[in-house]
């Protein structure tokens, strides 16, 4: 408990002092003088001796509550809430025929790319605590799996369903970044990022995926690229399914953010929290704290005994 202004306590002896100080005053220097008709009327409307004293203690009591309301009593309570961050991201996750292959190990067994992304990325969208979250999914063609939301839950849970073959099984990076692209460019978040998964290399996008790329950092995008796979596209061009790592470096690079390279599950898990220290999430920020304020009862209070005194004065006057 803690009061707003608590220096106006002092004015709770405040009557007591005017009681012992202005009578005397009065009296020493004849100050006020009323008729003799006047003063009769006065005293003949004096009350009983409890009903003055019933009087005086209500006119007390609401004195101190008057007094307690200006002083502004409050206390401080935690809220069970977490701001929004004003920043919105779209996971724009490739579903190519290629996420099929079981060279990824997570707890000890072998698995798919794409059960990897899940596992990995929907801890990583339910972290995202006080964001707008999306997730687009493209392969032949590319849609909007999950709208930008703050029930990050849900959007975790439709990264978790996806399935290969939805959306055809060939590999249009680009149209999923156009989609991402779209989905972003007219939201006025203070920041806006694309997280692209990809295991393959654009086959079906008309458009190039760097030219994209260019056009988000234009709109004031930020792309986070991830690639996934064993295998880089450079280095062994006659490896199956793999992964063309430099145009995603140069996708990342165009949209002023970052790369990375993904070839375990442990490797996908540390981008994850890269990426969490550079857009941080506000899973730990400190909690809100607000003020539970108490004077509108008390002057409330004070206003409804003030209120009776006055109407037991008006009685006995009558």
């Amino acid at each position: 408990m803690s009061f707003a202004a608590p220096w106006a306590l002092l004015l709770l002896p405040l009557p007591i002092l005017l009681l012992r100080i202005l009578p005397r005053r009065m009296q020493a220097g004849s100050a006020l003088t009323l008729p003799p008709a006047i003063a009769e009327s006065f005293a003949s409307s004096d009350a009983a001796p409890v009903r003055r004293h019933v009087r005086l203690v209500l006119l007390s009591l609401a004195w101190v509550m008057l007094v307690g309301a200006l002083s502004g009593p409050r206390d401080e309570r935690v809220l069970d809430v977490i701001p929004a961050s004003g920043r919105d991201i779209v996971l724009a996750l490739d579903l190519s025929g290629s996420m099929e292959r079981e060279d990824f190990t997570l707890d000890g067994r072998q698995v798919s790319r794409l059960a990897a992304v899940q596992d990995v990325g929907s801890r990583f969208v339910r972290g995202r605590i006080g964001d707008r979250v999306g997730l687009v999914v493209f392969g032949d063609r590319a849609y909007v799996a999950a709208s930008l939301s703050h029930d990050a839950a849900a959007v975790a849970q439709a990264v978790e369903t996806t399935r290969i073959g939805v959306s055809g099984k060939a590999t249009a990076i680009a149209d999923g970044l156009g989609l991402s692209i779209r989905h972003l460019r007219e939201r006025h978040a203070k920041s806006r990022v694309i997280v692209l998964l990809s295991d393959g290399q654009d086959t079906t996008g008309a458009v190039d995926p760097v030219d994209a790329a260019m056009v988000a950092r234009d709109l004031g995008i930020r792309i986070y690229t991830i690639a996934l796979g064993p295998a880089d596209l450079q280095a062994d061009p006659g490896s199956r399914d793999a992964v063309d790592s430099e145009t995603l470096r140069r996708i990342a690079e165009a949209a002023e953010g970052q790369t990375f390279r993904v070839r375990t599950t442990e490797d996908l898990q540390a981008v994850t929290d890269a990426i969490d220290r550079l857009e941080p999430s506000l899973a730990d920020a400190p909690p809100i704290r607000a003020w539970r304020e108490y004077w509108p009862w008390l002057a409330a209070a004070g206003t409804a005994l003030l209120a009776l005194s006055l109407a037991l004065r008006a009685r006995e006057a009558a």
